[in-house]
């Protein structure tokens, strides 16, 4: 019962700070306020209770978490004080010295760069051309227009940017290089790693089938056609040019696997490390940290023993990166796909394969029919999701996906493996790359025969959030009404 009321406050917690998002100017005292509210509200109920029940501790829990989750929000939303150093400089042409942050995100015709000055604790977006180029850690000084991000009519791109703190662009600004190896020497050491690696994979595989494979093996940022993209978001797959959920659950049940032959504690520990390090490698996205902690979590009960919970399990992993950073919950889609894709996996996909369509039409053999139940969930349940946010539906959506995802495991290998012998040789590498090339050449292809099909996508001109939560009631309902009839 415990951990029944702590999911029920993770949960909660959750809602107070996803609530707390809609007030325009985050407040600390604003949100404090709130939380004493909550407080008192507590307390009373406490003292009017001479015994609680069940129904009274599950009360006590909800309104507890709300106010935290408020709270927090309030408490971490806010951006740095020192941003107003900037703030009086939007609109002039500034001359400013820092340091790139993170990874380059390179782009078909432009490279953006999240900069950070020597003066402030918030961050600039910088677009700039192609070439020259600039890596994590490089300290730069950039002269050009400090603009503020735009809100936009159909995305917020100016809150999007905010969850990371990034508040001010400057676009194709004049760029001076000053010094390189000013940032974090592990993450440093990881992405110049990580580099080599895509550059073995493009002296054995071409365009855009290298980038395709950096995007799916290794979370690499790099540029593919407007067209190519286009066509990935109409079939409903794009979620595989990035690395996903799935990838990394692929990558981290690997790295385990490797490091099973050790003893278990010295064992648990180099996966560990690995994990971590390749979480860090791959940008550390909210998809890539979820999953990298669910991994973690699966080590930690190995090591002590425990019964590895699932549910439990997720909901812990999002409540630590809820902790970290609470703007995830409303302003990253990544966050919430994952998180829901995960969701679907654990209580939908059991209730499909147990139809009984399923069990006479789709075999079990080659893994056929849990691939089929997997994807059919994780569509359904993100769908609401993506009709809130994007508007866009793929009609060939799960078609594709299907054609696609039971091959996704083996290109992830043969590109690993051509990496790899591309640090000995590229002739010991070019056999491992054509199979590579043969996997990603047909993926492309699936996608470039279904997103040419007429009605292949649509637009939805209206699915506000009201009707978006009305959905997932409905799923939840559903789902609870299908497990308390199987109790």
């Amino acid at each position: 019962m415990s951990s029944k009321l702590f999911l029920i406050f993770i949960t909660l917690f959750a809602v107070g700070a996803f609530a707390g998002s809609f007030f325009a100017t985050p407040s600390f005292s604003f949100y404090l306020g709130l939380f004493f509210i909550f407080l008192g509200l507590i307390f009373f109920f406490l003292t009017q209770l001479s015994r609680l029940d069940l129904d009274s501790w599950v009360l006590v829990v909800v309104l507890i978490g709300v106010g935290c989750g408020l709270f927090w929000y309030g408490f971490k939303a806010p951006p740095p004080v020192d941003i107003y150093f900037l703030e009086n400089q939007v609109g002039e042409r500034v001359v400013l010295e820092g340091v790139v942050v993170d990874e380059p995100d390179e782009r078909e015709n432009y490279t953006r760069y999240v900069f950070r000055t020597n003066e402030s604790e918030a961050k600039i977006l910088v677009t700039a051309r192609r070439y020259p180029s600039f890596g994590y850690g490089d300290k730069l000084e950039i002269k050009g227009v400090l603009k503020k991000p735009s809100k936009g009519e159909d995305f917020d791109w100016r809150a999007y940017l905010a969850k990371d703190d990034i508040y001010f662009e400057v676009f194709y600004p004049g760029i001076d290089f000053i010094s390189s190896g000013n940032g974090l020497w592990v993450k440093n050491k990881l992405l110049l790693f990580k580099q080599k690696i895509l550059s073995n994979i493009s002296q054995v595989i071409p365009e855009p089938h290298a980038a395709l494979l950096g995007g799916l093996t290794f979370g690499a940022k790099r540029s593919m056609s407007k067209d190519l993209l286009e066509d990935f978001r109409k079939t409903g797959i794009i979620h595989i040019v990035v690395l996903s959920g799935y990838n990394i659950t692929i990558v981290a049940d690997a790295i385990m696997r490797v490091f099973s032959f050790l003893p278990t504690l010295l064992g648990i520990s180099f996966g560990v490390l690995g994990i971590v390090a390749f979480a860090v490698m791959a940008g550390a996205s909210a998809t890539v940290v979820r999953a990298s902690l669910m991994a973690l979590l699966v080590l930690f009960a190995r090591a002590t023993g425990r019964i590895y919970e699932i549910t439990i399990a997720l909901f812990v992993a999002g409540f630590f990166m809820i902790l970290y950073n609470p703007k995830i919950v409303r302003f990253d889609a990544s966050f919430q796909l994952s998180f829901l894709a995960t969701m679907a996996l654990i209580y939908v996909a059991p209730i499909l394969e147990q139809q009984k369509w399923v069990q006479k039409f789709i075999t079990k053999k080659f893994q056929i029919r849990e691939i089929v139940v997997a994807t059919i969930s994780t569509q359904l349940f993100v769908l609401p999701l993506l009709l809130y946010k994007t508007g866009l539906v793929s009609i060939v959506g799960l078609p594709v996906n299907l054609l696609i995802l039971f091959f996704v495991p083996a290109t992830m290998f043969f590109g690993f493996v051509t990496a790899v012998f591309g640090f000995v040789s590229i002739f010991l590498s070019t056999p491992f790359g054509w199979i590579s090339y043969a996997l990603l050449n047909y993926q492309l292809k699936v996608v470039e025969i279904f997103a040419g099909l007429p009605l292949a996508s649509f637009e939805v001109s209206s699915f506000p959030l009201w009707l978006m939560l009305l959905v997932y009631c409905f799923y939840v309902f559903m789902i609870a009404k299908f497990y308390k009839k199987e109790n």
